[in-house]
């Protein structure tokens, strides 16, 4: 066997298979993104031609997309390179609030644009139509909410906040159907739609769609990109340079159906009192974990950049560590306050390096698909003098669930110009814990079970499974269980006052 020497090099068998297979995935990579710019010229060749327009645009961003999935092996982040935020990069809200407010507060609200991100369904809580449109407090939506807290600013301090909608394109047209009844509010609405993606079939990793269309066989062939598309269909559709064009500076960014995330003028004030050379172009509102929240993305410290880690990019091996609240004690709201001039040089570069989410979905016959998203609080280590703001917990009050909109709907909270606050008459400031059992998943089932809401000022847990329902002025204190058994049905009678019970069996009260 021959050895080597200094000026010879040594190729061994291993390295000429790993040159082979590199070589050999490369090639295959290729093919693949051949045969997807194929599928996809094929499918615009279906579309009418305003519609090929806008669909190319999405395209071209789909496109890059599936490029870098290619590319990626393995997960995004390297465990060892992540260490928690430096302190002074996540600040305690007291400390921003203690800085007070400006006598002209108007002109910094006068800078800003408020986006909510408005691409969902309602179908999670049994609802058609866009999530939105749900009605969660003395028949107010969430869009009446946000127009009510938006109006309220506008008037109170003479500024001119407009509102802007990303919409998806299921949520695009009965969203601007519904927009009519706001016309002679003081508030501007805009909006916008978020790009249209083709989900890929695992397999073949090529489009499901048979053409452009949305209806039949085609209803399930594509999906909105996650909230992280939120930079490229802003900039696209022009809205980004008129809001500039206007002398908006910023935008606060947050989901609709976060019904805590109002405009908060301390934290405007801060951004808008930095010296121009040092100006924070990102705030991520983080708040302290529970364990209610261990699934939440969190700000980490990675190669000198702050960045959000979301569950879906930990290493198996690590997501029990992710979760604990001893290690990553914040997590993010989706609150997030962003510079327009920042946002507008860093896609101008195409210099946002968002790290790609793959969500794998099997399909109702059982099909398997792919989709690739982005998330828009990924895009934080692209800015620069970002930071992290930690918030009180009412600034993330998300209507996700029944049992969340129980919450909304109750006494715990007052309403005063569209925003919720804890109700000064509760003791303690945390929210109960309520857990509704799958008879109170469906908005309509679930109000159909109330004939009207407890008051639940003195709850500190609720949890009901079952066949169940509540009479008029029922209260609930302390921890109270309700279960009522397959085949059985439990009516908690008008006026009960329940108190660390737990109720179970069969109560039926009928009509005499």
């Amino acid at each position: 066997m021959k050895s080597c020497n200094g000026s010879l090099s040594c190729v061994t068998f291993a390295d000429l298979t790993r040159g082979a297979m590199t070589e050999f995935q490369e090639k295959l990579r290729q093919q693949h993104e051949e045969s997807m710019h194929r599928e996809l010229e094929a499918l615009l060749n279906t579309a009418n031609k305003p519609e090929a327009e806008i669909s190319r645009k999405d395209f071209n961003g789909f496109k890059d997309i599936f490029h870098r999935f290619l590319q990626v092996k393995g997960p995004s982040v390297d465990w060892a390179k992540i260490n928690r935020p430096p302190e002074d990069s996540v600040q305690p809200y007291e400390k921003i609030k203690a800085k007070g407010l400006p006598d002209n507060i108007s002109a910094s609200l006068n800078k800003l644009a408020v986006v909510k991100l408005n691409g969902g369904l309602g179908t999670s809580m049994g609802c058609k139509g866009p999530k939105s449109l749900i009605s969660v407090r003395n028949e107010n939506t969430f869009l009446d909410l946000t127009v009510q807290q938006i109006e309220h600013l506008n008037k109170t301090f003479n500024a001119d906040v407009p509102l802007v909608l990303m919409n998806s394109f299921n949520t695009d047209e009965d969203t601007k159907k519904i927009l009519q009844k706001y016309k002679h509010h003081r508030v501007n609405i805009h909006t916008f739609n978020q790009s249209r993606y083709p989900r890929i079939n695992k397999e073949s990793l090529l489009p499901i769609a048979k053409n452009m269309g949305t209806s039949g066989e085609n209803a399930e062939a594509w999906y909105p990109p996650g909230h992280g598309d939120i930079y490229a269909s802003f900039s696209n559709c022009g809205l980004l340079d008129k809001l500039i064009a206007e002398g908006k500076e910023y935008i606060f960014v947050s989901n609709i159906d976060n019904l805590g995330a109002t405009v908060d003028l301390f934290i405007l004030h801060h951004l808008m009192s930095q010296p121009a050379d040092k100006r924070c172009e990102f705030i991520m509102e983080v708040t302290d974990k529970t364990r209610a929240d261990v699934k939440g993305g969190t700000l980490i410290q990675y190669e000198d950049h702050l960045r959000l880690l979301e569950i879906a990019q930990v290493p198996k091996a690590h997501v029990d560590e992710f979760k604990s609240v001893t290690k990553f004690k914040i997590f993010n709201t989706n609150n997030l306050w962003i510079s327009l001039p920042a946002i507008k040089r860093l896609h101008e570069k195409n210099a946002m390096d968002l790290e790609i989410i793959v969500n794998q979905k099997t399909l109702d016959g059982g099909l398997n698909i792919i989709q690739l998203e982005t998330a828009v609080g990924a895009a934080i280590k692209s800015f620069n003098n970002a930071m992290g703001v930690n918030v009180p917990r009412s600034r993330f009050l998300p209507v996700k669930t029944s049992s969340d909109l129980l919450l909304v709907m109750s006494n715990l909270y007052s309403m005063d110009a569209g925003s919720l606050t804890m109700s000064k008459k509760r003791e303690f400031p945390t929210t109960p814990h309520v857990k509704l059992g799958s008879s109170f998943t469906k908005v309509q089932e679930f109000l159909t079970r109330f004939e009207s809401i407890p008051d639940m000022l003195e709850l500190d847990h609720l949890t009901v499974s079952g066949d169940v329902t509540f009479g008029k002025n029922v209260s609930l204190k302390g921890t109270v269980i309700i279960i009522a058994n397959h085949g059985d049905r439990i009516d908690i009678p008008a006026g009960a006052m329940l108190e660390n019970k737990i109720v179970s069996g069969n109560l039926r009260i009928l009509d005499h």
